[in-house]
């Protein structure tokens, strides 16, 4: 379908921060065409008028567990292992394939209304997600988050070995590269040495990205020092988890020697500033693995910990951290939470999106700038990240189709999910 969006104001987040006024933006089935100021040629099927309105990329949340809108609010008030043993693993152990469904549904439900069109995430019976991602029409980088908990490792015996096969062969590519397995390790503290080969092999041997829990907390960094020597990014990377295209989700306390490691092996720090601070696990140094050559893209976590999948907050929290923890007002501005937010996303996950110019995915929002908190308007990039909120974003254009607008979802009957989630999903998980 060949669609043409007129009088557009769109921040295009192509490297130059340039602004597009009074521009048009083309789409041809699920790329961008044409970008510019003068009309393009030909013939479209549908005309959006996007006056009022400024557009951009649409959000890439790149640290996902979709499925986890069950336990919003559960558990409150807990350090991460607390949270872990006593309310969400046990919780965890009662889902079946019919919940998962449900319960990514609300959470993409949740995440289109507010501007994202694509997601990495880790979690548990992929299967099942996956069908949910596809229907609602973003993309997914998935990953099931491989443990083991035994002291030996035997790949035909580990649950998560089969699961990275299965899904590999049944999704990896799937409709043009809409859904992309990745691999992964859960992280250091819940795994071993066998495992961490395995995946870095597999993912090599397939062509696979690499997601991985990297020091969240404190003890977890502490404690993989006082066990190996070495801390869980040194030890990854001796593993070779760093030798594919890899996203390392919190690095809060990471050292300047892990940085190193990381810009070396072209990891990009996914950084959870919401999540991690609920949970009082610290505030990531951004600023500093910016500036040491880390790319740094952003995340929400699970809506467990957050306890919502709002980017624009995420972004506008991530800005302000990083300027505040340093008392330099430059530390990040609001052009470079923007391409934390979209473009070096995109990057991270192997994928051509993040940005608007011709032959990216038509991954785009429009935000209504009519709104009070929008009003007036003297730059458009600081009004994007210190000013909006999810709820101002009118369209969401995934792959080309436009999936929610003013309101209203076009790929997901939200009636039915909240149905599900009250008269099965929470009685399921929480008697």
């Amino acid at each position: 379908m060949a669609i043409l969006f007129k009088n557009v104001t769109a921040a295009l987040m192509d490297g130059t921060r340039t602004v597009l006024k009074d521009g048009y933006v083309a789409v041809e089935g699920a790329n961008i065409s044409f970008v510019g100021r003068d009309r393009p040629q030909g013939e479209f099927e549908r005309i959006i008028d996007c006056a009022g309105k400024v557009m951009m990329p649409g959000f890439v949340n790149a640290h996902t567990h979709v499925p986890m809108t069950p336990m919003r609010g559960y558990g409150g008030g807990c350090d991460l292992q607390t949270w872990l043993h006593q309310y969400i693993f046990p919780a965890e152990a009662r889902w079946d394939d019919r919940a998962i469904r449900a319960a990514t549904a609300l959470g993409l439900a949740e995440m289109i209304a507010s501007g994202v069109t694509c997601i990495a995430d880790m979690y548990m019976r992929n299967d099942a997600l996956i069908q949910e991602v596809v229907a609602a029409g973003v993309s997914g980088n998935i990953c099931c988050g491989a443990t083991e908990f035994s002291g030996s490792f035997d790949p035909e015996k580990n649950n998560d070995c089969r699961i990275q096969r299965e899904l590999t062969d049944k999704w990896h590519g799937y409709n043009q590269g809409q859904i992309l397995i990745d691999a992964s390790v859960h992280g250091e503290y819940t795994s071993i040495p066998g495992l961490w080969d395995w995946m870095a092999g597999f993912a090599a041997d397939h062509g696979q990205g690499m997601h991985v829990h990297l020091s969240e907390t404190v003890a977890e960094h502490e404690a993989c020092v006082a066990k190996y020597g070495l801390t869980p990014a040194a030890l990854f990377e001796q593993h070779g988890l760093f030798d594919v295209r890899a996203i390392a989700a919190h690095c809060v306390h990471t050292t300047p020697e892990d940085w190193a490691i990381l810009a070396r092996h072209g990891v990009t720090a996914i950084h959870n500033p919401m999540s991690n601070l609920k949970l009082g696990s610290g505030i990531a140094p951004v600023a500093a693995m910016k500036l040491a050559g880390v790319p740094v893209a952003l995340g929400t976590d699970g809506v467990s910990s957050n306890n919502a999948t709002d980017l624009f907050a995420d972004m506008k929290l991530m800005a302000l951290l990083a300027c505040g923890s340093t008392r330099n007002p430059l530390a990040m501005t609001a052009w470079e939470a923007l391409e934390a937010a979209t473009a070096v996303g995109g990057t991270a996950l192997g994928r051509k999106t993040g940005v608007i110019a011709a032959g990216y995915a038509a991954d785009l929002i429009l935000v209504d700038f009519t709104k009070p908190n929008l009003i007036p308007c003297h730059d458009v990039a600081e009004n994007l990240v210190y000013a909006a909120h999810g709820a101002d974003v009118c369209m969401n254009m995934a792959r080309g189709k436009v999936i929610y607008q003013d309101g209203e979802w076009l790929t997901i009957n939200i009636d039915r999910v909240q149905k599900e989630m009250d008269g099965y999903v929470l009685p399921k998980l929480f008697g």
